[in-house]
C-alpha cells in the first residue's frame, strides 16, 4: 500500500494557552472547582507543558462553557464534517486524484457519534460515487488512525479498492468535560481538533517522493483499559485520563517496535525517521527516554503539540505531513499511535524519492 498523498485541517480559531486560561476564570464552572483544581488548571495552562496554542472549534472561546449534552453534540455534527471533507480535499488535491477515483472511504473519530456516520456526510460533501464503499470506525481513542490505515490496507490488498481515503476528525472541544478529577483537569488543557487524510492506493506516482507502507502491528492491554477512556457522566463524553499513560504509552511502544522490527528482518539503526502520536509533553519525554530518541527524533511530534495540541486520532497525520515536507532522509520510518483500550499500533513506512 503506498500513500499517494496528504491533508489536515483545523478550525480557523487558534488560542493561546494563555487566553485559554483567561477565558476559563471567568467561566462559571471554574467557580465550582476546588481550590486544588483550580491550580491545577492553571499550572498546566500556565507554564511549559509542551503547548504553545490549540486551534479550536469555539469562537468565541467562551464557547467552550456551554456545557449542556445538547451543545456538545451540536459542536460536533456541525464541525466533524466540516474538518473531516476539508483534510480529504486537501489530500485529493496533494494526490492529484478526483473523488470519483476513491473505492473506499474510511473515517475514525472519538469524540462524537452521528449516525448515519460521517462517511455519508464527507461522501456526499466530496462528491465520491454512490458505490464508494463506507465505513466509519468509533471507539479506538488516539490511536485510531493506525487501524484505519490497517483496514484499508486490508481492502487494497484483496482487491476490493483501488484507491481508499483515509481520514481521522476529532472534535475535542465538543468533548470537553470539568470536574474536580485531576486527569479530566489536564485533558482539557491538552487537547485541540483538527482531522487528517491519506489517500492510498496499490501503486505509487511517479515522479513524487512515496511513502509505501511495509508491515503494520498492534497490540492490546484490556488490564490497563480504565487508564485511558472516555465514559459518560451526565450525557456528556469525559476523557478518564490518568498519570500512568505515559509510562504505558512507553513501555507498549517499546515492545511493540522490537517486536515489528524483528518481524520485518530490520535492525533499529536502519530506521531513519520516527513519526509518533503527539500525545503530551509526558508522554513524548517517556519514549524518548524508554527508546534512547534524541530530541531531533522527536522534532515533528513535538512541533505539532506545540502548535496544535493533541488532537488525538488526526496527530499522526500532522506529524507524517510536517516530516515528509522536512529533511528527515529516505528510507524506514517508524509511525506509531496509542490511546483507548489500552491500545498501541504501530506501522513501518518506507520513503523514497524527490522531496
Amino acid at each position: 500500500m503506498h500513500v499517494l498523498g496528504l491533508g489536515t485541517a483545523a478550525p480557523p480559531s487558534r488560542y493561546a494557552q494563555h487566553e485559554c486560561w483567561a477565558a476559563l476564570q471567568n467561566s462559571a464552572p471554574f467557580a465550582t472547582l476546588t481550590a486544588r483544581s483550580r491550580a491545577i488548571l492553571r499550572k498546566v495552562l500556565c507554564g511549559d507543558n509542551g503547548i504553545t496554542t490549540r486551534h479550536l472549534a469555539l469562537n468565541p472561546l467562551t464557547e467552550a462553557f456551554n456545557l449542556t449534552p445538547d451543545a456538545l453534540h451540536e459542536r460536533f455534527a456541525r464541525n466533524a464534517p466540516l474538518l473531516a471533507t476539508q483534510a480529504a480535499e486537501r489530500a485529493l488535491a496533494n494526490a492529484e486524484i478526483k473523488p470519483a477515483q476513491i473505492d473506499a472511504v474510511l473515517i475514525s473519530t472519538c469524540t462524537g457519534y452521528l449516525c448515519p456516520g460521517l462517511t455519508s456526510y464527507v461522501s456526499e460533501r466530496l462528491g465520491l460515487r454512490p458505490d464508494v464503499f463506507a465505513l466509519d470506525l468509533v471507539g479506538q481513542g488516539c490511536g485510531a488512525a493506525l487501524p484505519n490505515l490497517r483496514t484499508a490496507e486490508a481492502l487494497l490488498a484483496a482487491g476490493r479498492a483501488r484507491t481508499a481515503l483515509s481520514v481521522c476528525v476529532e472534535v475535542c472541544s465538543a468533548a470537553f468535560y470539568l470536574d474536580d478529577n485531576p486527569g479530566v483537569l489536564i485533558s482539557a488543557c491538552l487537547f485541540g481538533d483538527g482531522a487528517g487524510a491519506a489517500v492510498l492506493a496499490s501503486t505509487p506516482l511517479s515522479k513524487r517522493r512515496t511513502v509505501e507502507w511495509k508491515h503494520g502491528a498492534s497490540q492490546l492491554a484490556p488490564a490497563d483499559r480504565d487508564a485511558l477512556r472516555f465514559e459518560q457522566k451526565g450525557g456528556m463524553l469525559r476523557n478518564v485520563l490518568t498519570p500512568e499513560v505515559p509510562r504505558l504509552a512507553a513501555t507498549q511502544a517499546g515492545r511493540l517496535l522490537e517486536e515489528s522490527l524483528a518481524a520485518a528482518d530490520v535492525r533499529r539503526e536502519q530506521v531513519a525517521g520516527w513519526i509518533w502520536h503527539a500525545g503530551g509533553r509526558d508522554v513524548l519525554q517517556a519514549l524518548r527516554e524508554q527508546l534512547g530518541l534524541s530530541d531531533t527524533d522527536m522534532r515533528h511530534s513535538a512541533a505539532v503539540l506545540r502548535d496544535f495540541g493533541n488532537v488525538s486520532s488526526a496527530a499522526v497525520f500532522f506529524v507524517l505531513e510536517r516530516a515528509l515536507a522536512d529533511s528527515v532522509p529516505d528510507g524506514l520510518w517508524w509511525m506509531s499511535s496509542f490511546g483507548a483500550g489500552f491500545s498501541c499500533h504501530g506501522a513501518l513506512l518506507e520513503v523514497t524519492g524527490d522531496r
